[in-house]
Protein backbone atom coordinates (compact mmCIF):
# COMPACT_ATOMS: atom_id res chain seq x y z
CA UNK A 1 0.00 0.00 0.00
CA UNK A 2 3.18 2.25 0.67
CA UNK A 3 4.51 1.81 -2.55
CA UNK A 4 1.13 2.43 -4.25
CA UNK A 5 0.70 5.95 -2.34
CA UNK A 6 0.87 9.22 -4.67
CA UNK A 7 3.00 10.25 -1.77
CA UNK A 8 6.01 8.10 -2.63
CA UNK A 9 9.07 10.60 -3.01
CA UNK A 10 9.51 9.58 -6.81
CA UNK A 11 8.02 12.58 -8.80
CA UNK A 12 5.31 10.28 -10.78
CA UNK A 13 2.79 13.20 -10.17
CA UNK A 14 5.37 15.37 -12.54
CA UNK A 15 4.50 13.49 -15.57
CA UNK A 16 1.12 12.97 -17.89
CA UNK A 17 2.41 9.97 -20.15
CA UNK A 18 1.39 11.99 -23.09
CA UNK A 19 -1.91 12.54 -22.15
CA UNK A 20 -0.93 16.80 -22.00
CA UNK A 21 -0.44 16.43 -25.98
CA UNK A 22 -4.01 14.71 -26.14
CA UNK A 23 -5.41 17.32 -24.77
CA UNK A 24 -3.81 20.02 -26.70
CA UNK A 25 -4.38 17.60 -29.93
CA UNK A 26 -8.48 17.54 -28.30
CA UNK A 27 -8.57 13.77 -28.22
CA UNK A 28 -8.74 13.91 -24.77
CA UNK A 29 -11.34 17.02 -23.64
CA UNK A 30 -13.65 15.23 -21.21
CA UNK A 31 -14.48 13.05 -18.67
CA UNK A 32 -15.37 9.74 -20.93
CA UNK A 33 -12.60 10.52 -23.71
CA UNK A 34 -10.15 10.48 -20.48
CA UNK A 35 -11.79 7.15 -19.26
CA UNK A 36 -10.94 5.65 -23.17
CA UNK A 37 -7.21 7.29 -23.16
CA UNK A 38 -6.70 5.73 -19.83
CA UNK A 39 -8.16 2.53 -20.60
CA UNK A 40 -6.54 2.04 -23.52
CA UNK A 41 -3.28 2.81 -21.89
CA UNK A 42 -3.62 0.28 -19.27
CA UNK A 43 -4.43 -2.26 -21.96
CA UNK A 44 -1.49 -1.34 -23.95
CA UNK A 45 1.20 -0.26 -22.21
CA UNK A 46 0.49 -1.08 -18.71
CA UNK A 47 -0.22 -4.90 -18.96
CA UNK A 48 1.96 -5.32 -21.87
CA UNK A 49 5.30 -3.42 -21.17
CA UNK A 50 5.15 -1.97 -17.80
CA UNK A 51 3.92 -5.15 -15.59
CA UNK A 52 6.08 -7.63 -17.52
CA UNK A 53 9.14 -5.45 -17.07
CA UNK A 54 7.96 -5.61 -13.57
CA UNK A 55 7.14 -9.80 -13.38
CA UNK A 56 10.96 -10.05 -15.17
CA UNK A 57 12.29 -7.90 -12.73
CA UNK A 58 10.63 -9.09 -9.68
CA UNK A 59 11.21 -12.85 -10.37
CA UNK A 60 15.24 -11.92 -11.16
CA UNK A 61 15.94 -10.09 -7.87
CA UNK A 62 13.91 -12.68 -5.78
CA UNK A 63 16.84 -14.94 -7.58
CA UNK A 64 19.72 -12.71 -7.40
CA UNK A 65 20.19 -13.09 -10.78
CA UNK A 66 22.17 -9.97 -11.69
CA UNK A 67 22.74 -10.73 -15.50
CA UNK A 68 19.01 -10.42 -15.97
CA UNK A 69 18.51 -7.61 -13.97
CA UNK A 70 20.63 -5.65 -16.48
CA UNK A 71 18.93 -6.99 -19.49
CA UNK A 72 15.33 -6.36 -18.20
CA UNK A 73 16.79 -2.45 -17.58
CA UNK A 74 17.93 -2.18 -21.15
CA UNK A 75 14.80 -3.44 -22.19
CA UNK A 76 13.06 -1.20 -20.66
CA UNK A 77 15.32 1.55 -21.80
CA UNK A 78 15.47 0.31 -25.24
CA UNK A 79 11.55 0.61 -25.72
CA UNK A 80 11.18 4.36 -24.51
CA UNK A 81 10.49 5.78 -28.06
CA UNK A 82 10.88 9.39 -27.04
CA UNK A 83 13.69 11.42 -25.07
CA UNK A 84 11.08 12.56 -22.24
CA UNK A 85 10.22 9.13 -21.69
CA UNK A 86 13.50 7.57 -21.34
CA UNK A 87 13.99 11.03 -18.54
CA UNK A 88 11.22 9.76 -16.79
CA UNK A 89 11.96 6.38 -16.78
CA UNK A 90 15.46 7.48 -15.41
CA UNK A 91 14.28 9.97 -12.99
CA UNK A 92 11.49 8.01 -10.86
CA UNK A 93 14.00 4.74 -11.13
CA UNK A 94 16.66 7.12 -9.36
CA UNK A 95 14.45 8.63 -6.98
CA UNK A 96 13.12 5.08 -5.85
CA UNK A 97 16.41 3.61 -5.76
CA UNK A 98 17.61 6.47 -3.30
CA UNK A 99 14.64 6.07 -1.29
CA UNK A 100 15.44 2.55 -0.55
CA UNK A 101 18.82 3.28 0.16
CA UNK A 102 17.52 4.94 3.04
CA UNK A 103 15.41 1.61 4.14
CA UNK A 104 18.01 -1.07 3.41
CA UNK A 105 20.92 0.43 3.74
CA UNK A 106 22.91 -2.67 3.82
CA UNK A 107 21.03 -4.13 1.12
CA UNK A 108 23.09 -5.50 -1.46
CA UNK A 109 20.22 -5.56 -4.55
CA UNK A 110 19.84 -1.80 -3.90
CA UNK A 111 23.38 -1.08 -4.50
CA UNK A 112 23.19 -3.44 -7.62
CA UNK A 113 19.71 -1.24 -8.40
CA UNK A 114 21.73 2.02 -8.20
CA UNK A 115 24.55 0.64 -10.32
CA UNK A 116 22.11 -0.13 -13.55
CA UNK A 117 23.33 2.13 -16.13
CA UNK A 118 22.91 4.20 -17.50
CA UNK A 119 20.40 4.63 -14.83
CA UNK A 120 17.83 2.16 -12.90
CA UNK A 121 14.61 2.27 -14.42
CA UNK A 122 11.08 2.82 -12.88
CA UNK A 123 9.98 -0.44 -13.48
CA UNK A 124 13.08 -2.48 -12.23
CA UNK A 125 13.17 -0.56 -9.67
CA UNK A 126 9.32 -0.57 -8.15
CA UNK A 127 10.08 -4.61 -8.94
CA UNK A 128 12.87 -4.26 -6.18
CA UNK A 129 10.70 -2.06 -3.87
CA UNK A 130 7.88 -5.02 -3.61
CA UNK A 131 10.55 -8.36 -3.14
CA UNK A 132 12.23 -6.53 -0.29
CA UNK A 133 9.22 -5.67 0.70
CA UNK A 134 8.20 -8.87 0.72
CA UNK A 135 5.35 -8.88 -1.07
CA UNK A 136 4.09 -11.47 -4.16
CA UNK A 137 4.11 -10.15 -7.69
CA UNK A 138 0.48 -10.13 -8.15
CA UNK A 139 0.40 -7.45 -5.03
CA UNK A 140 3.20 -5.47 -6.53
CA UNK A 141 1.28 -5.33 -9.90
CA UNK A 142 -1.58 -4.21 -8.54
CA UNK A 143 0.35 -1.84 -6.00
CA UNK A 144 2.18 -0.15 -9.36
CA UNK A 145 -1.39 0.13 -11.17
CA UNK A 146 -2.71 2.07 -8.68
CA UNK A 147 0.03 4.51 -8.52
CA UNK A 148 0.13 4.96 -12.14
CA UNK A 149 -4.16 5.46 -12.08
CA UNK A 150 -4.16 7.65 -9.62
CA UNK A 151 -1.00 10.05 -10.99
CA UNK A 152 -2.72 9.84 -14.38
CA UNK A 153 -5.84 11.07 -12.76
CA UNK A 154 -4.78 14.25 -11.11
CA UNK A 155 -2.93 14.61 -14.95
CA UNK A 156 -6.25 14.65 -15.98
CA UNK A 157 -7.82 16.60 -13.40
CA UNK A 158 -5.10 19.15 -14.00
CA UNK A 159 -4.87 19.28 -17.89
CA UNK A 160 -8.76 19.19 -18.94
CA UNK A 161 -9.49 20.43 -16.73
CA UNK A 162 -11.92 18.41 -14.49
CA UNK A 163 -13.26 18.60 -11.29
CA UNK A 164 -12.39 16.17 -8.45
CA UNK A 165 -15.71 14.10 -8.60
CA UNK A 166 -15.63 13.57 -12.32
CA UNK A 167 -11.80 12.92 -11.56
CA UNK A 168 -12.87 9.92 -8.89
CA UNK A 169 -15.30 8.69 -11.71
CA UNK A 170 -12.81 7.74 -14.04
CA UNK A 171 -10.31 6.31 -11.14
CA UNK A 172 -12.74 4.06 -9.98
CA UNK A 173 -13.08 2.66 -14.22
CA UNK A 174 -9.49 2.31 -13.89
CA UNK A 175 -9.90 0.40 -10.39
CA UNK A 176 -12.38 -1.86 -11.95
CA UNK A 177 -10.37 -2.57 -14.70
CA UNK A 178 -6.65 -3.18 -12.46
CA UNK A 179 -8.61 -6.93 -11.51
CA UNK A 180 -8.97 -8.03 -15.20
CA UNK A 181 -5.80 -6.26 -16.34
CA UNK A 182 -3.97 -8.24 -13.49
CA UNK A 183 -5.26 -11.72 -15.02
CA UNK A 184 -4.46 -11.29 -18.41
CA UNK A 185 -0.87 -10.45 -17.45
CA UNK A 186 -0.19 -13.34 -14.94
CA UNK A 187 -1.85 -15.71 -18.03
CA UNK A 188 0.29 -13.84 -20.84
CA UNK A 189 4.10 -15.36 -20.86
CA UNK A 190 6.61 -12.26 -19.83
CA UNK A 191 8.58 -12.99 -22.70
CA UNK A 192 5.61 -12.15 -25.35
CA UNK A 193 6.30 -8.70 -23.75
CA UNK A 194 5.46 -6.10 -26.51
CA UNK A 195 6.01 -1.97 -26.38
CA UNK A 196 4.45 -1.14 -29.47
CA UNK A 197 2.12 1.85 -28.80
CA UNK A 198 3.00 4.43 -31.89
CA UNK A 199 0.75 6.67 -31.09
CA UNK A 200 1.33 7.10 -27.85
CA UNK A 201 5.10 7.61 -29.07
CA UNK A 202 4.33 10.50 -31.53
CA UNK A 203 1.92 12.51 -29.03
CA UNK A 204 4.78 11.88 -26.69
CA UNK A 205 7.31 13.76 -29.60
CA UNK A 206 4.52 16.35 -30.04
CA UNK A 207 4.69 17.51 -26.38
CA UNK A 208 8.14 17.84 -26.25
CA UNK A 209 7.86 20.72 -28.64
CA UNK A 210 4.44 21.68 -26.92
CA UNK A 211 4.57 25.58 -26.69
CA UNK A 212 3.52 25.83 -22.87
CA UNK A 213 2.77 22.51 -20.47
CA UNK A 214 2.67 21.83 -16.81
CA UNK A 215 3.99 18.35 -16.76
CA UNK A 216 7.84 16.96 -17.93
CA UNK A 217 6.09 14.20 -19.98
Amino acid sequence: MWLASPALPVGGFSYSEGLEAAVEARLVHDEISASVWLLDQLQLVVIRSEWAAVMRAHAAFAAHNASDIQTINEWVMHTRETREFRLQAEQMGRSLADWLLQRYPQESRVQALRALRPAPTWPVAFALAGVLAGARVADVLMAHGFSWAENQVQAVIKCIPLGQSAGQRVLQKLSQALPGALRSRLETPVEEAQAYTPGLAIHSAWHEQQYSRLFRS
